[in-house]
């Protein structure tokens, strides 16, 4: 096949002998000097009535700077070009430069023509996007109605208490969907130990009680205050789904207990030291029952996607319930 291929066979001496004599009136077939191809035509050679060769090398000629091709006579027609002179006569197209190496790439007449390739892009409707133009409202990290939250780490007990009391919007934002047992159950249940002395008669009656009635009496009333927060929790978050509010019942229920302690912590901490009936407790018990309602507000808020005065609505009973069973005995 390779001598086939590039000229050699059974005619490979009859295809000499013409090259080295050619018939009787065709123009000689030798290389000129220089290593040049084949002969170039006279003057008169391309006048009136003489057709012009075909595109493509010639009979006889060679490759530009080689020995001349076969002639005329090969018995196996034309043969390959030599590489390098891609796109000459007999290739395809897409081999290379149909004008050779030596001239540069020029206008494709056959590109973007039926039955000839053509680059473009296919839409897919099924790939990583929407399928949906872009229309410029996609960007940014706004946070909207029944969408998920910014992510972000659950907090430490320590800076979920620390957050509540500084950076309390942040704070709820970010904790909306993490529940807070742990921290909400032994908070509540430490404050409610606590609450015992808050009260003038109660501190009384659990000072003179001896040491069984007194941890029965305490832990009681730790117990109670643990049940409290989560009965008025629960109503909350009740309340917040009824107006439209979209968030969990763990995060609400216990963001709840956590507000109800620590809100009232400062008035607790004065009261133990100079008596509830004092003016800096009254003073302190009305400051942080407005600051509960404040936080309760932003957290039901954070929690439910709900505008304020939802938000206030839906705390309202709890609030109401704190003043009731808790401020009031010291106001």
């Amino acid at each position: 096949m390779a001598g086939f291929r590039i000229g050699r066979g059974r005619d490979s001496r009859n295809a000499q002998q013409q090259r080295q004599h050619p018939p009787q009136g065709a123009p000689p077939q030798g290389p000129p000097p220089g290593g040049a191809g084949g002969p170039r035509p006279g003057p008169g050679q391309y006048g009136q009535g003489a057709p012009r060769p075909p595109y493509g090398p010639g009979p006889g000629q060679g490759a530009p700077g080689g020995a001349g091709g076969p002639g005329p006579g090969a018995p196996y027609g034309q043969q390959w070009p030599p590489a390098g002179g891609g796109g000459r006569q007999g290739e395809p197209e897409y081999f290379g430069d149909p004008y050779g190496p030596t001239q540069g790439a020029g206008h494709d007449p056959y590109a973007n023509n039926p039955g000839h390739t053509q680059s473009f892009s296919v839409h897919d409707p099924y790939a990583q996007g929407d399928g949906y133009p872009d229309d410029g409202y996609s960007d940014g990290s706004m946070y909207t109605a029944g969408q998920a939250p910014p992510a972000g780490p659950r907090l430490h007990w320590k800076d979920l208490l620390r957050g509540i009391v500084l950076r309390p919007n942040a704070t709820f934002w970010q904790m909306r969907d993490y529940p807070v047992w742990g921290p909400a159950l032994i908070v509540t249940f430490l404050y409610g130990l606590l609450a015992v002395f808050g009260l003038d008669e109660t501190r009384d009656d659990v000072l003179n009680a001896t040491l069984t009635s007194a941890l029965q009496y305490v832990i009681g009333t730790g117990v109670a205050m643990v049940i409290m927060g989560l009965m008025l929790g629960a109503v909350t978050h009740t309340l917040a789904r009824q107006f439209g509010g979209n968030g969990t019942w763990a995060p609400t229920i216990g963001l709840s207990m956590l507000i109800m302690s620590v809100s009232d912590a400062p008035r607790l901490l004065v009261a133990m030291f100079f008596g509830g009936t004092a003016s800096l407790v009254q003073v302190l018990g009305w400051g942080t029952w407005l600051a509960a309602g404040a936080l309760f507000t932003s957290m039901v808020s954070r929690s439910h996607d709900l505008p304020w005065p939802k938000a206030l609505g839906a705390s309202a009973i709890q609030l109401i319930m704190l003043l009731a069973l808790v401020k009031l005995g010291t106001l």
